[in-house]
């Protein structure tokens, strides 16, 4: 079928003015997604703030019966350094296995109805944490593992979803809503786990954040559908808008996945390099600086978890602004292309300068605010590059995601993991190691998705519709 014209589709939009987001459909998915997508990073994170608890010694005192009382100081879990780092990266050991497949079952099967799965499942498993983990370590290890599997199907959906959901050029907008769901997570995570941790003991952070996440899984499996034609509360203009800026072909779902040319392809293995920079910053602050801000800086575990969300606060802020400027400046100003490179690559550049500031910092307001800026920073490369799938290949999206988070997820594995091995006696400059890594990652990610990537509709990716048109964006009234 062919796109629709502006004047063909003027006749049949009658839902108002642009501010009417409440009367479109999309725009209640996106905000469905970013909830769980913050659900889903209160799971993740909720063991790097309690397990300071979990190791930390506590003072405890005995009487005994003839009146003498004996103080000393214990640990529940008696875990080295090394433990710690495998306790926190198991998680992505389930992770990465799951990605592909992720992508490969939410193509067939559609994105919404997995999404809701991978996150109510996760959410079971968080309740029944507390019990298994005083069993034995290695049970915690493997339940954390399973949480990794569920979880990793999640991602791949959000673009299976979109793929159905969002008209081209509102893809950053709708997908930097979602994902600013990963920020949002870790912000109210942080600051919430360490003071009910401080007030109810650690079990209290596995209990709340796997109820609430239960909560929302019902909510989700009511309300969203895989693509808006399954949707009965969809208006008809808002369905035709959808449908006509898509120029989806009756055919799309059944194109054969071209893996080799996916496999092969600079401007994949790009964004797969742009997603592994930004995992590994990402999980490097997740996994270790609640440690780092307790151990390092000596706050206290409260104050810990609430600088640690700082920087996710600025992210989560700028993250909303970057997802409109990025469209802004990609519909007037520059091509696809040309957008996605700009952003990625100088936000990549300004971390890499700040985390290499914070490795020889000595004072805590100084390490704090280089690390807000740099966070925030970064909320402009994750809204350039996280959608880039969907310019150069609409119809394997999902698939691509789930094979570039197989490996950029490797990252929660590494991170973590060298961390314990390089931190091992509390020191400053153990910790320097850590950031200087972390900055040496952001710089050849900025220089390899620099040279190698693309904006534009991949030959082996297009459709009979998109066949001839791979630099023509569909023009299509607003809705």
């Amino acid at each position: 079928m062919e796109c629709n014209t502006e004047t063909d589709l003027l006749k049949s939009l009658t839902l108002g003015t642009k501010w009417y987001i409440f009367k479109r459909r999309r725009y209640l998915v996106a905000f469905l997604a970013f909830l769980g997508i913050t659900n889903i990073y209160a799971i993740r994170v909720n063991l790097s703030v309690a397990i300071v608890a979990m190791t930390s010694e506590q003072l405890s005192v005995v009487k005994l019966e003839n009146g003498t009382t004996i103080s000393t100081l214990v640990q529940e879990f008696n875990w080295d350094s090394k433990l710690r780092g495998l306790v926190l990266s198991s998680f992505f050991y389930g992770y990465i296995c799951t990605q592909a497949l992720g992508g490969y079952l939410s193509r067939r099967f559609g994105g919404a109805r997995l999404f809701g799965i991978g996150v109510a499942v996760s959410a079971l498993l968080t309740l029944i944490t507390p019990p298994l983990a005083r069993l034995s370590v290695y049970f915690l290890i493997l339940l954390r593992i399973l949480q990794g599997l569920f979880q990793g199907v999640t991602f791949p959906c959000m673009h299976a979803l979109w793929s159905e959901w969002a008209p081209p050029m509102e893809r950053t907008q709708l997908a930097s809503l979602a994902t600013s769901g990963i920020y949002v997570g870790l912000v109210a995570t942080n600051p919430t786990c360490g003071i009910l941790t401080e007030i109810f003991g650690w079990e209290a952070d596995f209990y709340v954040t796997g109820s609430i996440a239960l909560i929302w899984s019902i909510i989700w499996f009511w309300t969203v559908r895989n693509c808006p034609a399954d949707d009965p509360h969809i208006s008809t203009e808002e369905l035709k808008y959808i449908h006509d800026s898509l120029c989806k072909s009756s055919s799309d779902s059944k194109m054969p996945i071209p893996w080799r040319n996916i496999i092969t392809s600079m401007p994949v293995w790009a964004i797969t390099v742009a997603m592994f920079t930004g995992d590994w910053g990402c999980y490097t602050l997740l996994t270790q600086l609640p440690t780092f801000m307790k151990e390092t800086l000596n706050f206290n575990l409260a104050e810990a978890g609430i600088l640690s969300a700082l920087p996710y606060v600025g992210m989560a802020l700028v993250m909303q602004v970057a997802g409109f400027l990025v469209d802004w400046v990609r519909s007037n100003y520059l091509t696809t292309k040309q957008t996605r490179k700009l952003f990625t690559c100088t936000a990549f550049t300004c971390q890499a300068i700040c985390i290499f500031a914070v490795s020889y910092m000595d004072t805590s307001v100084g390490v704090v605010s280089c690390l807000i800026i740099s966070c925030s920073i970064g909320a402009f490369a994750c809204a350039a590059f996280d959608i880039n799938n969907l310019d150069i290949a609409p119809q394997h999206a999902c698939v691509i995601k789930g094979l570039e988070n197989t490996i950029s997820s490797m990252a929660g594995v590494l991170s973590p993991t060298l961390a314990g091995y390089l931190v091992q006696h509390k020191e400053s400059s153990e910790w320097r190691n850590v950031f200087l890594i972390t900055s040496c990652v952001y710089m050849f990610g900025a220089i390899f998705y620099g040279m190698f990537a693309d904006g534009e509709i991949q030959s082996w990716a297009e459709n009979e519709t998109q066949s001839g048109k791979r630099k023509a964006e569909p023009k299509v009234a607003e809705v």
